[in-house]
């Protein structure tokens, strides 16, 4: 089928947006590539060091300076369960290339921290900044100028973006990026939610909470919910960098392995000194970004890629917009529902077709780009496949023609929703965006006064002595990208959970991120400008009505135009938190940029002609700006 006439526009403006900068990225790849493999222009000196540390058959094939060099960037550490797979993933690797006639070396090791250890403590406030710390780290893996193409082992959060921030910078290389897959599942979501709820309420102790939280977060491997960790899975193999259904093979079963063997026979293949050349920065272009926002609307995946992938696209020269995202989709029908859009984890949504029956639907229904060059042979077509293990290789066969569990994946004729999972909102707040898909249609449009916090724990406080209203808006500021870092603040959820189960009206607001695992309340979250820019939000006073109305996608108090423009920017009231080492971050918060341009605090993407960098809007800053507002922060970094 031709591609959808909107889907055809949207990814043309992105292409007429972004040419001066794409040109400028490709224009850095083709110098990089003129000279031919890096290795050969390395000195003797340069090579025994690079290869003094390995065995005869290795360093016999490096000093030849034809063999294939495979780089790993590894976030393994075992502490996140997502990660602790990847142990032995580099051995993996190695013998899967010397086997093949190459060599393969872990090139370096990136930080990987798990939001869900850091949720509501001190040390959420570096989470964010850590996808710019492992691009930074990823490109001083590769920076030895040792490899053909590179293997990059992430599953979680910021882990992934960071990732393929830092392999953009080395667009010219071929990157194949390889999952760990999710943990077998544990107790039911809907169960783990309401002992939570419980225990908000205080009818729960802590033993069961603890007990509800172990059993579903129980063995190694990826949380079983569609957040962060697993929509990032989604979105690289809708961009065709992850072999296809790949995903969500669980970490020990046999075709996991093979996976990894067979990921790393293709990387061998796509590498300059291979049969099929296929540089990481030309397979992710416009459409490739275009459909991964397609498959994030079309999932209900993590409201986090509102920003991640912005900074991710920037980094490929592509100028993504929250109008774009918003737009998208409006046009993309709802074709999943997994926890926390649905019940199912991402076991069951695999089981149940998975993204090999997502992505036919769409690119069958022209949703999506099915043209694309991707690292597997066939194209996008090929993500239409799953795997299977027969006789100890990697085969594919077609994806299922229906759907094997109507509850959690619907073909793109009978979707759950005729739009997709995010909305953009606006108003005299600023913009922000709401989660749609995860909040049922009769809380999706509130009015109600304001409670105003610069502090998610104030708001538990309020709880604890009776002093919320009925309804209310909570409006929870100086939780954004310059004022602390943008925590997530998911730590809310069970207090406006419980609350909005007892029919009260609730809603958060904020400048604050809420957590991949978005859902159940009205949430306006990312509001740009953030407070300590001086954005408006930082005007909004005890008691003013706020009107959120998700359908019509508008974020207003209600408020004399008048009486509003009047009011001053009210100061940050946020105690400071311990350090736990926020001070190594007081550079990133000063210089970080707005959440809707990727909350970007390192220069990624071309320099432009006059030097400067192009992910940063200068007329966004010199209306938005408000070095004043930002005081009373900078003297807490201080």
């Amino acid at each position: 089928m031709s591609l959808h006439p909107k889907i055809h526009a949207i990814t043309e403006r992105i292409v007429q947006r972004s040419a001066p900068s794409r040109a400028a990225y490709l224009a850095g790849i083709d110098a990089a590539l003129r000279e031919g493999p890096f290795r050969s222009r390395l000195s003797c000196g340069n090579l025994a060091h690079a290869f003094a540390a390995c065995g005869p058959t290795d360093k016999g094939r490096l000093r030849g300076d034809v063999t294939p060099n495979l780089g790993i960037i590894t976030a393994y550490n075992d502490m996140l369960s997502a990660h602790q797979p990847f142990e032995h993933y580099p051995q993996l690797i190695r013998d899967a290339a010397r086997d093949l006639g190459a060599t393969a070396q872990v090139a370096g090791g990136v930080p990987a921290m798990c939001d869900g250890v850091t949720q509501g403590r001190g040390g959420m406030e570096l989470s964010l900044f850590s996808r710019d710390i492992i691009a930074q780290a990823t490109a001083i893996g590769l920076s030895h100028d040792m490899f053909d193409a590179t293997i990059h082992l992430g599953v979680c959060d910021k882990i992934v973006p960071g990732l393929l921030i830092g392999a953009l910078a080395f667009g010219h290389l071929p990157a194949v990026f390889v999952p760990a897959g999710p943990m077998t599942p544990g107790i039911p979501n809907k169960k783990k939610a309401e002992v939570r709820e419980r225990y908000a309420a205080g009818e729960a102790t802590r033993e069961e909470l603890l007990q509800a939280e172990s059993d579903s977060y129980h063995a190694p491997g990826t949380c079983t919910f569609y957040g962060t960790a697993n929509s990032n899975q989604v979105l690289l193999e809708a961009m065709g960098v992850q072999l296809p259904g790949s995903s969500f093979v669980n970490p020990e079963l046999p075709l996991r392995d093979a996976l990894t063997r067979a990921a790393t026979a293709r990387a061998l293949e796509i590498c300059a000194l291979g049969d099929d050349f296929r540089p990481l920065g030309r397979l992710i272009d416009e459409r490739a970004i275009v459909n991964a926002v397609v498959a994030l609307m079309a999932t209900g995946g993590s409201t986090n890629h509102t920003i991640h992938w912005i900074a991710v696209a920037r980094a490929a020269g592509i100028v993504l917009t929250w109008d774009d995202m918003d737009q998208l989709s409006q046009t993309v029908p709802l074709l999943a529902r997994v926890y926390p859009n649905g019940e199912a984890d991402v076991n069951r949504f695999a089981a149940a077709g998975g993204p090999g029956f997502v992505f036919r639907e769409l690119m069958d229904a022209g949703l999506m780009h099915d043209d694309l060059q991707t690292i597997a042979e066939g194209g996008m077509r090929a993500y239409a496949q799953e795997p299977r293990l027969i006789d100890g290789k990697v085969v594919y066969a077609p994806a299922v023609a229906q759907s094997a569990d109507a509850e959690v994946v619907r073909p793109a004729a009978e979707p759950f929703e005729a739009q997709g999972g995010l909305r953009l909102l606006k108003g005299n707040i600023g913009s922000s965006l709401i989660k749609l898909s995860a909040v049922k249609p009769q809380y999706r449009t509130i009015e109600a006064p304001a409670v105003v916090v610069d502090a998610p724990q104030a708001l538990n406080k309020l709880h604890a002595a009776g002093a919320l209203p009925q309804d209310f808006v909570a409006v929870v500021r100086y939780q954004g990208p310059r004022a602390n870092g943008m925590p997530e603040l998911h730590s809310l959820a069970p207090l406006l959970g419980l609350l909005q189960n007892q029919g009260r009206r609730v809603a958060l607001v904020t400048d604050g991120r809420l957590s991949g695992a978005s859902g159940k309340i009205p949430a306006a979250i990312h509001v740009t400008p953030e407070a300590a820019r001086g954005g408006p939000i930082a005007r909004v006073r005890e008691g003013d009505i706020v009107r959120l109305d998700g359908e019509a996608g508008t974020l207003e108090v209600l408020v004399d135009a008048t009486e509003w423009a009047a009011r001053g920017i009210a100061a940050n009231t946020a105690p400071a938190g311990n350090d736990l080492g926020r001070n190594l971050f007081a550079m990133n918060r000063r210089i970080v940029g707005p959440a809707d341009q990727g909350a970007i605090s390192i220069s990624c993407g071309p320099a432009r002609p006059d030097g400067g960098v192009w992910e940063y809007d200068a007329e966004y800053e010199l209306g938005h700006d408000a070095a004043a507002a930002a005081a009373p922060h900078e003297a807490k970094d201080a």
